[in-house]
This record gives C-alpha cells, structure tokens and sequence, in this order.
C-alpha cells in the first residue's frame, strides 16, 4: 500500500518537537506499508503474518502465555464443530471407497434429474459440493441460514451456559458468580458453500482464565451442554410473502473433542488445534467455493464471475432477496459475494486470550519503528496520511517476485531435518544444475 503524508510528534507540556517524518523525503514521495490482507489469495505474506498471530492467540488461551495464566491448561477445553444443515442433496468426494449415492430404482426428481450418482469422486472433482438437482436444492434457505448464523451461535453460546447451570442446579443468572465460558471460533467454507464453525470452548471460574473451574464444571459435563445446545437453538426468519418462514438450525453433525497438551490417541492437542485455526483463517470465498472476495455491485456482474454454477444461483440469491423489504435489514445485496454471511472468520470472547492489537504492539519494536519517544513523556502526535495507491512498479515487481520466490523456496526447507537438506544438496551437487 503506498501513503503519503506526514506526522510530527511533540512534547505535550512545552509544544518540542520530538520527531518528524514526511514521505517527500522518501522515493517516489510514497511510504511503502502493509496491506494487512488475511486472506492468502490477495496477498500471501500478509495472510502469513496474520495466520502467525491467530496460532499465538488461539494457542495462547489454550495452554498460557500472553498474559494468560498457564493453569489455563488444567481447565476443561474442547474443540467444536457445527456444521450446517442439509438443504439438499449434493456430490460428495468418496475417498472411502463408497460411491457417491448409490440407490437402486430411485425415481427421477420432479425436474427430471436422477436422484442418485454411481460415481467415485476425487476430493479435486469439480462435482463434489454441487446439488444433483439445482431445482430440489433450497437456495433460499442457505442463504438465510448464512445471514442468521451469528444469530445462532450467540443463542448457541447462551444455551451452552443455560445447560450447565441447569446441570449444576444453579439458575442461568447466577452463571457468572459460579462459571465463565470463553471461545475463539473460525468459520469455514464447505465444498457445498456452506460454513462450518470450529470453535474452541474452555470454562474458566469466576474471575476469569486464573480461576480454576467449579467441581461441578467437568469435561463431560460440558461435552454434553454443548451437545443439548446445538440440538436446541432454533432461530425462525421474519415472515415474507414470497418466501415464507425458515426454522434454521445447526445441522444434525457435531462434534466436540477434548483437548490435551501432549500428543495421545484420546484427542487433539493444543498446538494442533491452534495451526488448524490459524490454517482457515488465511482463506477466502476463492479458495474453497470458488468464490470472489470483492463485493457485487451490480448483478449483472455475478454472470461474470469466475464461479461454478451452483455458487452463482446463490449469489443470484442473495441479490433477490435483498430486494424483498423484510429481509433489507440482513444486506444480503452487500454480502452477496460471501454468500449471505456477514459474520467476521475469527472472533472471540474478551476473556478468551490477547487480542490481534496486543500481538501487533509486541512485535513493533523487532519491526525497527523507533518506541522511545513514547516512553520519555507524555506525547501528542499530528499526522495527515492519504491513501495514494498500491501495487509495485514494474521494476519493483520482478524484486518482490524473486524475493517471494526465495521465502517460499526457504519455508519449503526449514522444517525438515538437517541430515535431509544435506543429502538432497549433496544430490543435487552430483547431478548438476539442470
């Protein structure tokens, strides 16, 4: 991203000025800085960083550190999946050997369309995750159920503490004088473009990640608050003439594992847990569904997207029903390009860990940006900034590019054994350079 701009830095009591910075002394007249994209498909080393902090942050609130006490391991956590409901029957990868859905003397759908497929699916065939029949498959409600899902986690969230404080026989209110719940969750785009969420969950007293969780609290306990809430959260769309109501609810698949620090066959571990997060935070509507991370402003333009065809029937969706006045306050139109959902991909609860703006402020200092100033006194800073372009130059561009190449080539490296590098070097050697 290139700025342009200024910033001075003065001495609140005698107006001194303690530091000043202007890009016309820089080339171009261009500060050159981050773009700060997650997303691995818009920019690869941004998306790199950022899934580095989430590892920090998740595995902090896991196993200590960061602020967080390490008695924060002791208490019971777990690792959640709910997955969305059936809205209609799709392709799915059968690497089990099985085929895709085999039923014998099944009439065709009433649009024509066979009811079953014989086939064996590789995870990369373009089928899997489209519906066998686009007419039977309930776009509506996809869409609906991606614009109420963080509706149904907060309820999901609340029943989870309401089912334990009925286990412990305390009332729901007085939940937080007993117990505290914190998470951290992801959401993930399915094949079929529809969103899991993977969250992790630990229950913590009273006062927080220091205070051990009640007697009553255990991981069983919590295994199966966790269990009765998904069952029982039901979120019913407003009223439309066109479409009806839609009772949304979690699908029927949930899973919820224990964790443990060391590696062992009962459960994932900590560290395990962590890189998976930090994994599908770094990825986009691009990389799963096929997608586009650039909104939609006009619908004509879903006709030029890059996209299967059972994702553009959604996208199509979206912009139908963001017509219809009792659905305006979702925006469906404005988060056409996600599909309907317009929750955040990772959130969490204060309680759970550090925050993003903490780890950014831990690592300013290594990044060589001058934090003295800040510690000599009191400080007021004037700055006037203004966006003015981004990209490299053509010259540039080749330098990044070859820069790029040589992280990735040292990444691919770095974490295999010594003994390993040395061998293939010294084939390599023998062989010669191709």
């Amino acid at each position: 991203m290139h700025l342009s701009g200024r910033t001075t830095i003065r001495d609140a009591a005698t107006g001194e000025i303690l530091h000043h910075y202007d890009t016309r002394n820089e080339p171009g007249e261009r500060l050159l800085v981050r773009c700060r994209n997650r997303r691995e498909s818009v920019c690869p080393p941004c998306s790199r960083l950022h899934a580095g902090d989430t590892f920090h942050l998740v595995r902090a609130g896991l196993i200590g550190g960061k602020t967080v006490p390490d008695t924060v391991r002791e208490h019971p956590r777990l690792f959640v999946t709910l997955t969305a409901p059936s809205f209609g029957t799709v392709h799915r990868a059968t690497t089990d050997g099985k085929r895709c859905h085999p039923r014998r003397n099944t009439p065709a759908c009433e649009h024509g369309h066979p009811r079953s497929c014989t086939r064996h699916h590789e995870p990369a065939d373009s089928l899997v995750g489209q519906p066998l029949c686009p007419g039977c498959y309930d776009y509506t409600g996809h869409v609906l159920w991606h614009a109420h899902a963080g509706e149904l986690w907060s309820r999901f969230a609340r029943t989870t503490r309401r089912c334990l404080a009925k286990a412990a026989g305390i009332t729901q209110t007085r939940f937080l004088e007993h117990a505290r719940l914190s998470f951290a969750k992801v959401a993930e785009y399915q094949q079929r473009a529809a969103i899991h969420v993977h969250t992790v969950i630990r229950l913590d007293g009273p006062a927080g990640p220091g205070d051990p969780a009640p007697a009553w609290g255990t991981t069983a306990a919590l295994i199966n608050a966790v269990h009765a809430a998904a069952h029982q959260v039901l979120v019913t769309t407003p009223h439309s003439p066109a479409t009806g109501e839609h009772p949304l609810r979690w699908g029927t698949q949930i899973d919820a594992r224990p964790l443990q620090t060391d590696t062992g066959p009962h459960g994932p571990t900590d560290d395990a847990v962590a890189a998976y997060v930090a994994k599908y935070v770094t990825k986009g509507a691009t990389d799963t569904t096929g997608g586009t991370d650039r909104p939609i402003t006009n619908p004509d333009d879903i006709n030029h997207t890059h996209v299967c065809a059972h994702v553009r029937t959604l996208m199509r969706t979206c912009w139908q029903l963001g017509a219809l006045p009792e659905y305006a306050h979702l925006r469906l139109r404005a988060w056409a390009h996600t599909l309907g959902y317009r929750g955040h991909i990772l959130t969490k609860s204060r309680a759970y860990s550090t925050t993003y703006a903490a780890l950014r402020s831990a690592r300013t200092p290594h990044a060589g940006v001058n934090a003295e100033l800040a510690q000599e006194g009191e400080s007021v800073t004037h700055a006037q900034w203004r966006f003015a372009g981004s990209g490299h130059s053509p010259g540039a561009a080749l330098i990044a590019a070859g820069i790029a190449e040589d992280l990735a080539h040292n990444r691919t490296w770095a974490p295999r054994p010594v003994a390993t590098v040395r061998q293939s070097i010294s084939q390599q050697q023998l062989v010669g350079p191709t």
